[in-house]
């Protein structure tokens, strides 16, 4: 984030896109809502894959694979909840696993494990050399007239769209295309700020692969790679999750315990009698530690949960121990 005087902006961002963006990383709660926003992409992609698997299996076994993409018109309340919940979620599902991978890769925790990653796999987004050829250091010009310098010499080398240039103390300057829409411009060239010669040119079509990636998926879910279509693809994607959450906070209403005043406590989910076997129970489980060490929050918030539960579960089996018999 730079500030001049009232005008705040981050990166190239104006103020009221500044604002959103952080609004968007952090909450406006500093790096406690960074944390919070890095649970929430984690545990995005842990239950769009569940709930995937959950419905999948759903509908395999009343043979109804066909009718998995489309909701069932004539059925009426939690049935009907449930057929939407599903079906939207089919469709969003790779939406909202792009947008959890995408997020995590600058996030506070898990971020610094996927640069970790990159890095050891040589995917890092490469840069230019900046250092200067040595000998004493050379006179330049005020700042304007540098910057002239500069960017003329850029454009002669073939660098053209928008660019940002980058002033340097005692190296190299560096002018960076910076269109982030399709195609997207990434050039980046080192220029002595002195003489105008540049010094190192690196081309995104040189970049690894990994690195394109990286860069195309972060501006897709910024809404920037393809435009207004990109950002009414992702209105879309919000708007049903949205509507996945609230129908799932609705189906859990629906079937609470106390709905007929008869039942007591939380809802369990559906299923919770059936006992997994120890396979599937140490498949889940090497999963879960896996993905906790990789994504710090997640496993975190994990092992809370499951703390918590344990917790539940015995004062549960005590106060049902030690109340009277009818």
């Amino acid at each position: 984030m730079r500030s001049a005087g009232w005008l705040a902006t981050f990166a190239s961002w104006l103020p009221v896109r500044a604002w959103f963006d952080e609004l968007h990383r952090t909450m406006l709660l500093g790096d406690v809502g960074r944390v919070y926003s890095e649970l929430a992409a984690s545990w995005l992609g842990v239950l769009a894959v569940s709930g995937l698997a959950l419905w999948l299996l759903r509908r395999r076994r009343r043979n109804r694979i066909r009718r998995a993409l489309l909701p069932e018109g004539g059925s009426r309340g939690r049935t009907r909840l449930l057929s939407w919940h599903g079906s939207v979620g089919l469709w969003a599902v790779l939406g909202m696993l792009f947008l959890s991978a995408t997020g995590l890769t600058w996030s506070q925790f898990a971020g610094s494990h996927v640069s970790d990653l990159r890095a050891g796999l040589d995917w890092s987004t490469p840069s230019v050399d900046t250092a200067l050829p040595a000998g004493p250091p050379a006179v330049t010009g005020p700042p304007g007239r540098t910057a002239d310098l500069v960017l003329n010499a850029a454009r002669s080398a073939g660098m053209g769209g928008p660019v940002e240039i980058v002033p340097g103390a005692d190296e190299a300057w560096v002018v960076s295309q910076v269109q982030r829409s399709w195609p997207e411009l990434h050039d980046s060239m080192a220029v002595d700020p002195a003489t105008g010669r540049v010094l190192d040119v690196l081309r995104f079509d040189d970049w690894p692969l990994a690195a394109k990636l990286a860069t195309w998926g972060i501006d897709a879910h910024m809404g920037l790679l393809f435009g207004v279509v990109n950002q009414i693809l992702l209105a879309a994607l919000a708007l049903g999750i949205i509507c996945l959450v609230v129908w799932g906070y609705r189906m859990w209403w629906l079937r609470r315990p106390t709905r007929d005043g008869a039942g007591s406590g939380v809802a369990g989910p559906p299923g919770a009698a059936q006992r997994p076997s120890a396979g599937a129970v140490m498949v889940v489980g090497l999963v879960a530690i896996g993905l906790g060490v990789f994504l710090p929050v997640l496993g975190v918030s994990l092992l809370v949960f499951l703390l918590a539960d344990a917790a539940w579960l015995h004062l549960r089996s005590r106060r049902t121990a030690t109340a009277p018999a009818d």
